[in-house]
């Protein structure tokens, strides 16, 4: 190991693997900031230059520093706009944005960028030392497990829901599976309540549902209540202030920082699982440990809240690069591309990597401590900068918020269809915002909807039935956990209550 680390320090410090760690993240920043344009698309386009470096070991750095430069840069969008650049951080938008609407953008981003450069960091020394280790313990999930897994993060959605509004959250999470159904099914290829459009036999984009579900509402909001968008920066001035947060705060985030660069390193681990669940499930495990007025702040501007899933996503990012470089299984949609990039770079991913190729293996890892340090350095300087976005005027803000929420749903299918299905659910959601419906749950929802459904096909295909569930150990115990966090909130409650009664027969 320690003969591959210096290889990795000789290779990743080369000028021109420096300056390519440099340009991935700049690139990857930029563009994850864009609703629509996420690391997918990016990484799908800078194919062809990394291809022409002919050097696999800059190649592949430039692509990575692209992939979590974007899910880095996406939170900026999340916090200051509502409208998420990559599904890794829409759960950085429910406190995040909060925060920014108190007037408090600056803090709220300068503790997403450090959030992210700690779960980027920490992810990467548990990379370097768990590597070869953990290969194998991804191998052990199968179908079954991942199903499970899904139903975890469904049982966690209480944790989106404010207080008396479990039912609610529960009737949208099912209106988000429902959705999850649209389009060709896991067991048959027969398109599914498409009603003859031939548009939504793919089903339907989550970017589209995500900027109808966050941004168009908002852009709708600030037109029908002009005092929302008068209160953009602090106090209506154009200045940004309070970009620090206190050492109270640093301590309060310390724990949460330790706990989800571990969790969401483990499920970046996971083939399949990535970014957008470890930061929904970083989110649900900090609002179910918190206690009682802590508990109370999430989703209006908890600092937990928003260093929960900035952590988590960018610990899972660095936790995908162990299926793709020690077993060649790509984890999730972005590492499938960069393992596309890397077969036509002639170079095979998988067990022998670590031993016939260390300097490309090690180069990657030792160049995620010098991209996320890069990132910190590029971001927290420009952060007063980009705050400024909230001072722009009400009557500019909006025409700006909905370019980039149709140009983002235009974009992610290149096809008009989106722009209708677009408009339409994000009327829907401004109605349901109207009715106070969290939104949030409906997403999660959409998300883990069809990889839940894919995967219980698959199961009981294989089992013949329902037998997997006992059959399996680690399945029968991550259902176990899941009916555990359903009924946690449950008896959290009556225990508050009882000792509410408690007080009131007292005096």
């Amino acid at each position: 190991m320690l003969e591959g680390i210096l290889i990795g320090l000789e290779a990743a410090f080369s000028v021109q693997n420096i300056l390519m760690v440099v340009f991935g993240c700049l690139i990857g920043t930029f563009i994850g900031m864009l609703p629509g344009l996420g690391p997918m698309s990016i990484i799908a386009i800078m194919i062809p230059v990394a291809i022409t470096l002919g050097d696999p070991a800059a190649a592949l750095i430039l692509l990575a520093g692209v992939y979590y430069g974007a899910i880095f840069g996406g939170s900026t969008s999340s916090i200051l706009l509502n409208a998420p650049g990559v599904a890794g951080t829409v759960a950085t938008s429910f406190d995040g944005y909060p925060m920014a609407r108190k007037g408090q953008a600056g803090k709220a981003l300068t503790i997403a960028a450090v959030s992210s450069f700690a779960g980027g960091t920490i992810g990467a020394i548990l990379l370097m030392i768990f590597a070869p280790a953990l290969s194998s313990v991804a191998l052990l999930f199968h179908s079954a497990e991942y199903f499970a897994l899904m139903v975890v993060g469904l049982s966690a959605i209480a944790a989106f829901a404010g207080t008396g509004q479990v039912g609610k959250a529960l009737m949208m999470t099912l209106l988000g599976l429902i959705l999850a159904t649209v389009g060709e099914g896991a067991l048959f290829s027969m398109p599914r309540f498409t009603m003859g459009m031939m548009d939504l036999q793919s089903g339907i984009s989550f970017i589209t549902l995500a900027m109808a579900m966050f941004a168009l509402p908002e852009a709708l909001f600030l037109v029908l209540n002009p005092a929302r968008g008068a209160s953009n920066a602090e106090g209506g001035s154009s200045k940004i202030t309070n970009l620090r947060f206190s050492r109270a705060e640093g301590r309060a985030m310390l724990p949460v920082i330790g706990r989800q660069s571990i969790q969401g390193f483990f499920i970046g681990v996971l083939p399949g699982a990535g970014a957008t669940i470890a930061s929904f499930l970083g989110y649900a495990v900090e609002r179910n440990l918190a206690k009682g007025e802590e508990q109370a702040e999430f989703g209006k501007g908890s600092i937990k809240g928003l260093a929960a899933p900035e952590t988590a996503n960018n610990a899972a990012c660095t936790g995908s690069f162990v299926p793709l470089l020690t077993l060649g299984i790509p984890g999730s949609g972005t590492t499938a591309i960069l393992l596309g990039a890397l077969i036509a770079l002639n170079v095979t991913p998988g067990p022998r990597l670590m031993t016939d190729t260390p300097e490309i293996f090690w180069a990657v890892i030792i160049s995620m401590f010098i991209g996320n340090l890069v990132l910190l350095v590029l971001n927290l300087p420009l952060i007063p900068y980009i705050a400024k976005i909230l001072s722009i005027p009400r009557n500019y803000l909006i025409p700006f918020i909905l370019f980039f929420t149709l140009m983002g749903a235009y974009i992610g299918q290149n096809n008009a269809t989106e722009l209708l299905i677009l408009v339409g659910f994000g009327v829907v959601a401004t109605i349901l915002r109207f009715a106070d419906y969290p939104l949030a749950p409906l997403l999660i929802g959409f998300i883990l909807g069809t990889m839940l459904e894919d995967n219980f096909a698959r199961s009981m295909q294989l089992y013949q039935g329902l037998g997997f569930i006992l059959e399996r150990p680690m399945t029968l115990g991550l259902l176990v956990l899941a009916l555990l966090l359903v009924l946690l909130p449950s008896f959290r409650a009556r225990r508050a209550r009882k000792r509410a009664e408690g007080v009131a027969d007292g005096d």
